[in-house]
């Protein structure tokens, strides 16, 4: 299973409230539409000086799995909105390793 850790800070002028309206209902709806997404978790920052103010992890079988989401016509209109609504993401590609 293949995990991508997306790191996402808000866009100029989104206080911490609208982000995370925006994080955890209004982008869920592209997520759903994802092919191949087996999960998807939005986490919210509590921290006010936090560098990032989500992260968020979307799981699929394997790496052709998520090219094959990213590069469909909902992949580009969710990659899109993320664009709209931060200022910065940085994705990461990884292994989960569940130890308890």
């Amino acid at each position: 299973m293949l995990k991508v850790v997306s790191l996402l800070k808000r866009a100029e002028g989104l206080s911490k409230e609208e982000f995370a309206k925006w994080a955890v209902e209004d982008h869920l709806e592209f997520a759903k539409k994802l092919p191949g997404l087996r999960r998807y978790t939005v986490n919210v920052a509590v921290a006010e000086d936090s560098p990032y103010d989500a992260v968020n992890e979307l799981w699929f079988d394997d790496e052709e799995a998520r090219a094959a989401a990213f590069a469909s016509e909902d992949g580009k209109a969710a990659a899109g909105d993320a664009g709209a609504h931060t200022s910065s993401r940085v994705h990461v590609l990884t292994t989960a390793h569940e130890l308890f």
